[in-house]
């Protein structure tokens, strides 16, 4: 295969700006080489007489070129194959490009049917998958294999010609060719019920096609729009809602989604979006809006939703701000911490100096030895330091510590209550580490009687560390199992009545599996998490994932020593911190390195 990349040296190539080399070795350059995203793969059609592996080879190459409708690759399929083959069928994603491995040896006896057909087999490690409604899920690492038949077949010019004949639905890529080609995106909907009166938004992470796609030859923008119309992925279906019409779909004749020289972006929609009336139509916009808002170079100041009779209504940005899971919280850029003295206190912006909470939390009358400050910063819940019990106070006024909420008989403290965490409803979250009987626990609206929540698939792990994410819909949970803490997310159910809740955490998904050990988590942002682990004879590391488990374009941090826990916001642009052996607490400001904010201090946290 003949692979063409256009490299943007621009002017610079007329002016010299390299020189070929003379000297070196010469090496073979795979289909999956980790390049700059903006390379383009060209596919070329299978030649004349090109023996089977030359066939099998070519088809590899192509599927991971942008050739429009995969017309040049369905040349490498017979006649049936090609009309059959579904290239959008899904993607298997391997560690590294694709091997193949031709037929055995045959004996005599074999020859005549290995003139006419022949199986070729490709190998791998498979560590992810992408479905057909474009929804990531990493896996464990495991070994891929799939049969290629080729038969002889007859072309239009009467001449015999190898073919693929059976080929599986979907792409086949490794990790480098997927990310060049691919790109994550988030799509919103509204979380089912209300989080303080408000409909929140909850971000639906996707993968679509950079640049075109060849199957449906829209640009990214169409492409995420088409994915939101199609309604939230399977895993997150039960505890989302769309305020879309059903059968809501862009016209056939949009491909392209552009804002225009005023910031305004017009959706065209078919007939079905008629139905919406003037309070949907303005939740559908703020959909778009959210999903568009990090996709177009220019930013999106106004959406404009149109049906088959014109204009359906219309949202400013400035007005969508109130969707939001963080609307209306103040001082956000707050962090919290413990002091040797076992009190809490807070900084404003990660700058000095630190002063004490107002209220019994800093004055310190129980010594506490991990916090959770509530997302409105009116409140914290502080579990004392021997992890036995867990106090929730004000913030606001001084008082009395009162009873503890929770208390834990387990005999170690590490074997007590985890730190605690709050959702975006005002809803505390812990965990009871006791071996005698582990268990999740929410306190609803911070008070009261605490309720045990089921967590289906936990397979005899503990629950060592959770975070809840700011829509109250995920949980990220830390779990120890055969001496390896590894990181999952469920899907926070909420059934029955307020006065009888039934709340359960579904359909556990590993959201780090290439880490063996993790030790801290953080959401950061509506769909991405900051995390602290090891890979299988690694060193530590701090790294952001998304929710649905895929690396994040943000990729591995600079590096720090020995932490022992971080903290983020759910406004990404405030500093990572962390807690560290050695350099105290530390901070990472967007575009900078690691800088230590003070010598002292444990279980640093962001409200939530």
């Amino acid at each position: 295969m003949r692979l063409t990349a256009l490299l943007g040296c621009g002017a610079l190539v007329l002016a010299g700006c390299g020189s070929m080399p003379v000297t070196g070795d010469v090496k073979a350059v795979g289909a999956s080489q980790p390049g700059d995203s903006q390379v383009q793969v060209y596919a070329v059609a299978p030649r004349e007489g090109a023996p089977p592996s030359e066939i099998v080879d070519g088809f590899l190459e192509s599927m991971t070129s942008d050739d429009p409708a995969f017309e040049t690759t369905r040349k490498y399929l017979s006649a049936a194959a090609r009309g059959a083959w579904q290239p959008s069928g899904g993607i298997t994603v391997l560690a590294q490009a694709p091997n193949r491995s031709g037929p055995p040896l045959q004996d005599e006896a074999n020859r005549a049917a290995r003139d006419k057909e022949t199986t070729y087999t490709l190998t791998g490690e498979k560590v992810a998958a992408v479905d057909a409604q474009s929804s990531y899920r990493p896996l464990a690492p495991t070994d891929y294999s799939q049969p290629l038949h080729l038969v002889l077949e007859k072309g239009a010019d009467g001449k015999q010609e190898w073919r693929i004949d059976v080929v599986p639905d979907g792409l086949v890529l490794g990790q480098s060719d997927f990310k060049r080609l691919y790109r994550s995106v988030n799509k919103y909907y509204f979380a089912t019920g209300r989080t303080n009166g408000r409909s929140t938004l909850v971000a639906d992470p996707v993968y679509v096609r950079n640049r075109t796609d060849p199957v449906t030859r829209m640009d990214t923008a169409a492409q995420t729009v088409r994915t939101l119309l199609a309604g939230p992925t399977n895993w997150l279906r039960p505890v989302v809602d769309s305020r879309f019409p059903a059968g809501t779909a862009l016209r056939k004749s949009v491909i392209a989604l552009a804002p225009d020289d005023q910031n305004v972006l017009r959706v065209r929609l078919n007939g079905k979006a008629d139905k919406a009336d003037r309070s949907s139509c303005r939740m559908m916009a703020v959909q778009v809006l959210f999903t568009l808002q990090d996709l177009t170079s220019a930013r999106v100041e106004r959406v404009e939703l149109e049906g088959s009779r014109g204009r359906l209504c219309g949202l400013d940005a400035d007005d969508a701000s109130e969707f939001t899971a963080d609307h209306g919280s103040d001082g956000a850029d707050s962090q919290y911490f413990i002091n040797d003295k076992g009190q809490v206190e807070s900084m404003a912006g990660a700058a000095g100096p630190p002063e004490p909470v107002t209220g019994p939390l800093g004055a310190g009358v129980v010594p506490m030895g991990a916090v959770g400050v509530a997302r409105d910063e009116r409140r914290a819940a502080a579990v004392s330091s021997d992890g036995q019990r867990l106090y929730v106070s004000s913030l606001e006024t001084e008082g009395e510590l009162g009873e503890p909420l929770v208390t834990s008989t387990a005999k170690k403290a590490a074997d007590r209550l985890s730190p605690p965490s709050w959702d975006g409803r005002g809803d505390l979250w812990v965990a009871d580490r006791d071996p005698a009987g582990h268990r999740l626990l929410r306190l609803a609206g911070g008070t009261g009687e605490p309720e045990e929540v089921r967590v289906p698939g936990l397979d005899d792990a503990r629950i060592e560390e959770l975070r809840m994410s700011a829509d109250g819909v995920r949980i990220a949970l830390l779990l120890t199992k055969d001496g390896h803490t590894t990181l999952k997310i469920g899907r926070v159910e909420r059934r029955g009545s307020s006065a009888a809740p039934d709340i359960s955490v579904a359909d556990l998904r590993q959201a780090a599996p290439q880490l063996t050990d993790v030790t801290s988590i953080s959401w950061s942002g509506r769909s991405r998490l900051v995390v602290v682990g090891k890979e299988r004879g690694g060193v530590q590391q701090v790294r952001y994932v998304q929710a649905d488990g895929s690396t994040s374009a943000s990729g591995a941090l600079p590096g720090v020593n020995q932490v022992e826990s971080v903290a983020a916001a759910d406004d990404e642009r405030l500093p990572l911190m962390a807690e560290t052996v050695g350099d105290g607490i530390v901070k990472l400001a967007p575009g900078d390195n690691w800088q230590t904010v003070l010598d002292e201090g444990t279980s640093l946290v962001y409200p939530g």
